[in-house]
This record gives C-alpha cells, sequence and structure tokens, in this order.
C-alpha cells in the first residue's frame, strides 16, 4: 500500500514552496555556496564526457544540480522522443536534444519559474528546434500518455513525497517497451515518519 502525502504528514504546498526557494536561487546565483555540488566542476564528478557540453550555453552548464548521470545507463537514440522529469536548468535536456538529433524531441519539465526561465534563455541562445521547457509537476506531467521512448530524470524523485504517483507518471507517458533512465539519491536505511515531517531535510 502506498503512502500519501497525507499519511507522511507533509504539507505538499509548503513543501513545494521550500523546494522552489532553494532552486530559484541555484537560478538566480549558482556559483554561490550551497550545500550541494553545481555547475561545470558537478559535470566532471559525475563523468559527464565534456564533449557533451559543446553545443551548450554556459548559463545552463552552471546551473546544474543534478546527483547522478542518466547518461550513464544508455546513450540516447537517433529520433527519440526524451522526457526529462525535473529538467531545471536544462542542462541533461540539451544533452538529450543533441544525442536524438533533429528527428527525435526532448521535452524538459519543471516546477520551478526561476529554472525554466534560465533554460528558456538558453534555448533562444542556442537555437535548438527540437527541445521544450514546460511547466509541471513530476506528479501531474503535462505529456500526452506513450509519447517518450525514454524518461530521464536527476535528482528530482528524492524530493517527491508521492513516489510512486512519480513513477506511475513516467510510466503513463512511455511508450510499450520504453525506458526510464533515472539518477538519484539512495538511502542505507528507511527514514523515521518524523524525518519525513521535517521539510528542512526535505532541502537539505
Amino acid at each position: 500500500m502506498s503512502v500519501t502525502v497525507d499519511e507522511l504528514g507533509v504539507d505538499l504546498d509548503e513543501l513545494r514552496e521550500a523546494i522552489r526557494e532553494e532552486y530559484a536561487m541555484v537560478a538566480a546565483n549558482p556559483t554561490q555556496d550551497f550545500h550541494f555540488h553545481t555547475g561545470r566542476p558537478l559535470t566532471a564528478l559525475l563523468n559527464y564526457d565534456p564533449a557533451w557540453l559543446d553545443k551548450i550555453p554556459e548559463k545552463t552548464i552552471e546551473a546544474f544540480a543534478g546527483t547522478g548521470n542518466p547518461f550513464s545507463m544508455g546513450i540516447l537514440q537517433s529520433g527519440e522522443n526524451v522526457v526529462d522529469v525535473g529538467s531545471g536548468g536544462g542542462i541533461d535536456s540539451f544533452i538529450a536534444a543533441n544525442m536524438v538529433g533533429p528527428t527525435g524531441a526532448v521535452i524538459g519539465v519543471d516546477m520551478t519559474p526561476e529554472m525554466l526561465k534560465r533554460a528558456r534563455q538558453a534555448l533562444a541562445e542556442a537555437d535548438q528546434q527540437n527541445v521544450t521547457f514546460e511547466q509541471g509537476y513530476g506528479e501531474t506531467l503535462p505529456i500526452p500518455d506513450g509519447w517518450a521512448d525514454v524518461v530521464i530524470s536527476n535528482g528530482v524523485l528524492n524530493l517527491m513525497p508521492n513516489k510512486e504517483a512519480a513513477l506511475r507518471e513516467m510510466a503513463r507517458v512511455l511508450k510499450p517497451n520504453g525506458r526510464i533512465q533515472l539518477a538519484d539519491i539512495l538511502v542505507e536505511k528507511a527514514v523515521s515518519n518524523s524525518g519525513k515531517q521535517n521539510i528542512d531535510l526535505w532541502t537539505g
């Protein structure tokens, strides 16, 4: 049986606002000190191929705040449709767009307006025709059923209280035999209920 937000005792609106504020700060000033790594140094830590970054605007790279490398599970193929859940400043969306080429398409989805603004500014600068960015939540993706060959996500599922709902949405937007390439944080032991109810722990 899945655990609902109410059962966890977490106010979803309050949690989302705290997460928005955190990543709005990254979007506004990505070079300041955070409790997590960001930017080009993080891409090196996570074994991103430097060649992937060649055509990506620096404003996107510097706002990178992922936790892993979804492309380590496989390079995307030409012509594939991709959804990037929690696309942030857009780095993984741009990498995916370059991998799938002009016959493929990428939709980045994020809930933080400041990150979407940064990603769309980079998109205008890069003049990339096969990627778009939409505002939305991982639990209710603004994507048609069965549209994607691949769903990617990087460091976002851990921020969602209802992970089962988010995973169902990823499955819903996938074509039959589609795949999920998910990079995220894992814990070695269960988090206590009191911990789950502490919004400060969700964001840092």
